[in-house]
């Protein structure tokens, strides 16, 4: 009775539920709000109905983006400059993050390597020191850390896997980066997990089958409509229910509930690895 006269005070003084956390999206256009043009929806747009209410989404994924442009333009930072103790950032890229800089440097290409190695490029006219993947994930996470954030670093979804005609799907070497960068950071202990969403979301694909696959991609094979951006973000979700993480605990939907439908199990990677 007092909690819910509480709430009736708060509503009529104005005053909404408390935000236990916001949880900040940075990733390209498959994670962002029609991300892909019309007939699209980037998953990001799905997440906030797996969480309590108590948890904000802000999704500030924008498309065209890797994780060098990201960085480059100053959106990680902007991220940084309002993330506080408690809240969670999800980073996800991989899509526009591979190519070459030569002979044409697009301003996305990140250095190849998955260390600390560099390149030197020219773009748009100003002289610039590209990084590694891994590096731009580890540089963007270490100032949410900094802040008391907890910090997610996913691999990305990927392309349509079933437009042959058959579902197929193999790893990339930027989802073995995802997690490369979250393990040398120090994993769970330090308060980085990882998602194998790439993995994850080609469960997901072929449990659905081809025909509905291929329906769900209206414009291109990266970009999905509602109905798939929705499976993404589930795909998503059960790798999160399946690891570690407090975010991953506070989601609503169960195990089972996830682990029973065309999602599918949790994959065997997270029976070894901590994320």
């Amino acid at each position: 009775m007092h909690s819910a006269l509480s709430a009736i005070l708060l509503s009529f003084l104005g005053v909404g539920p408390v935000t236990a956390a916001t949880v900040y999206l940075a990733g390209d256009s498959t994670m962002a709000k029609a991300g892909g043009g019309s007939g699209t929806e980037g998953w990001g747009q799905f997440l906030q109905y797996s969480l309590p209410s108590s948890y904000a989404v802000s999704n500030m994924a924008i498309a065209g983006r890797s994780a060098r442009s990201f960085t480059r333009e100053g959106r990680f930072q902007a991220i940084a400059d309002v993330v506080k103790s408690g809240d969670w950032v999800v980073v996800e890229f991989g899509h526009n993050d591979g190519g070459s800089l030569t002979p044409t440097d697009n301003g996305r290409t990140d250095c190849f390597g998955d260390g600390t190695q560099t390149c030197q490029t020219t773009y748009n006219g100003v002289a610039e020191t590209v990084l590694t993947y891994p590096a731009y994930y580890k540089n963007a996470a270490s100032m949410f850390l900094a802040k008391g954030a907890k910090v997610i670093l996913s691999s990305a979804t990927p392309n349509n896997i079933c437009e042959s005609g058959t579902c197929s799907w193999g790893p990339s070497r930027f989802d073995y980066y995802a997690w490369l960068a979250a393990s040398q950071l120090g994993g769970t202990s330090a308060g980085v997990y990882h998602v194998a969403h790439g993995e994850y979301a080609a469960q997901v694909m072929k449990n659905l089958g081809t025909t509905v696959v291929n329906s769900h991609y209206p414009n291109d094979h990266t970009h999905t409509d509602g109905y798939l951006a929705n499976a993404m973000a589930g795909s998503f979700v059960l790798g999160l229910k399946c690891g570690t993480s407090a975010l991953g605990a506070a989601v609503k939907n169960s195990t089972a509930s996830l682990t029973a439908s065309s999602y599918g199990p949790c994959i065997t990677f997270n029976s070894t690895v901590p994320i």
